[in-house]
C-alpha cells in the first residue's frame, strides 16, 4: 500500500524526481572556455618557440657548412696554383688567379693539335683527369724539359677540346694507348691550340689545364654579403663574367680585419706580410679568415647565428 502511494506521488510531481540534478551554468561555461583558451595559447607559444629554435639551429648549421665548404674550395684551388705567372690580383677581400681544372699527358702531337688519352683506361690506369672540362676560355700549359734550357712551362690558348676515338687520339704505337682499350671503344681527347707548340714538347710530356677566376666577397641584391666566383678571360687585362654565389651570408665588408666577413692576407716564405702593390712572385702563404652570419628574428630581437674559421694555405708551386 505504501509502495503504491509513493509511486503515485512520484507521478503526481514530476519536478520532485529531478530536484537533485542541475546543468552547467553560464558562468561555468565561460570559465571553461577561458581556461581552454589559456592552455591553447600556452601550447601555441611553446610550439612557436620550438619552431623558431629549430629554424635558428638550421641557420647556424647552414652558416657552419658554408664556411667549411668555402675553406675547402679555396684551399684546393690556391694550394695548387703556380706563382710564376698565374696570380693576377691580391686584395684584402678578393683574389684572382689561374686554377688547375685538369691534367693529362701528350699522346701524339701535330703543329696545333694534341691527342690525349682517355679518362677511363684498362687496368686502372689514370693518365687524364678533370675537375671541370676544359674549353676555349682556358689555357693548356705544357712542360718543356731539355738539357740546354732546363724545365719550364709553355702556355697556349685552347681553340677546341672534345672527345676523339682512342685509335686517333692515342694509338697503340705511342705506348700510351692499349689495343684492349681501343678495341673496347674507349674515347680519348683532341686538343686544338691557338698557336703552334714549341720545341722540347714530346709524347709523354705533362700538360695542365688552367682557368682564370676571381674569388671575392660581394654585396648581394638582398642586402647580405656572400663569397662569389667569377670566371675571367684567359689573357690580357682582367675582364670577368657575372658573379656566382658560392656560400654565405657573411658579415659585411669592413677595412677592420677583425670585423670583415672575408679577409685574405699574403706572406712570403719568411713570414713577412706582402704589400698590396708588391709582386706576387714572393708569395708563399695565404691566410684566410671567414666569418659567416645570418639574421634570424626571435621574440622581437634579431639573432645572428654565426660561425668563423681561419686557415693558412701554403703554396705548393711557389718560386724557389
Amino acid at each position: 500500500m505504501r509502495a503504491m502511494t509513493f509511486a503515485r506521488a512520484q507521478r503526481a510531481s514530476p519536478g520532485a524526481r529531478h530536484s537533485g540534478r542541475s546543468g552547467a551554468t553560464l558562468v561555468e561555461i565561460i570559465l571553461a572556455l577561458v581556461l581552454i583558451g589559456v592552455v591553447g595559447t600556452a601550447i601555441g607559444h611553446t610550439l612557436l618557440r620550438q619552431q623558431r629554435f629549430y629554424r635558428g639551429t638550421s641557420e647556424l648549421l647552414h652558416a657552419r657548412e658554408g664556411v667549411r665548404d668555402a675553406m675547402e674550395l679555396l684551399s684546393t684551388d690556391i694550394r695548387g696554383m703556380s706563382i710564376a705567372d698565374t696570380v693576377r690580383l691580391l686584395a684584402d677581400s678578393a683574389i684572382e688567379f689561374f686554377a688547375n681544372v685538369g691534367s693529362s699527358v701528350v699522346c701524339q702531337l701535330a703543329t696545333t693539335a694534341v691527342g690525349l688519352p682517355g679518362v677511363s683506361l684498362g687496368r686502372g690506369n689514370v693518365l687524364t683527369a678533370f675537375t671541370s672540362t676544359p674549353d676555349t676560355g682556358d689555357l693548356a700549359v705544357f712542360l718543356k724539359d731539355s738539357i740546354d734550357a732546363g724545365s719550364e712551362w709553355e702556355r697556349h690558348r685552347i681553340n677546341g677540346f672534345g672527345p676523339r676515338s682512342l685509335a686517333v687520339a692515342c694509338p697503340a704505337s705511342t705506348d700510351l694507348g692499349r689495343n684492349a682499350d681501343i678495341a673496347a671503344g674507349t674515347a680519348g681527347f683532341l686538343l686544338e691550340l691557338s698557336s703552334p707548340l714549341g720545341g722540347h714538347v714530346s709524347v709523354g710530356s705533362p700538360v695542365r689545364f688552367v682557368r682564370r677566376g676571381r674569388y671575392s666577397l660581394y654585396h648581394g641584391s638582398d642586402g647580405d654579403w656572400y663569397l662569389g666566383y667569377r670566371r675571367c678571360n684567359a689573357v690580357g687585362a682582367s675582364s670577368c663574367g657575372p658573379i656566382q654565389p658560392l656560400s654565405g651570408p657573411y658579415r659585411d665588408y669592413s677595412s677592420d680585419p677583425e670585423r670583415t666577413g672575408l679577409r685574405f692576407e699574403y706572406f712570403d716564405r719568411s713570414g713577412r706580410r706582402l704589400a698590396p702593390n708588391e709582386s706576387a712572385l714572393g708569395l708563399a702563404r695565404i691566410d684566410i679568415a671567414a666569418r659567416a652570419e645570418s639574421r634570424q628574428r626571435l621574440e622581437g630581437r634579431v639573432s645572428n647565428p654565426a660561425d668563423s674559421a681561419t686557415m693558412a694555405i701554403a703554396i705548393r708551386n711557389r718560386s724557389p
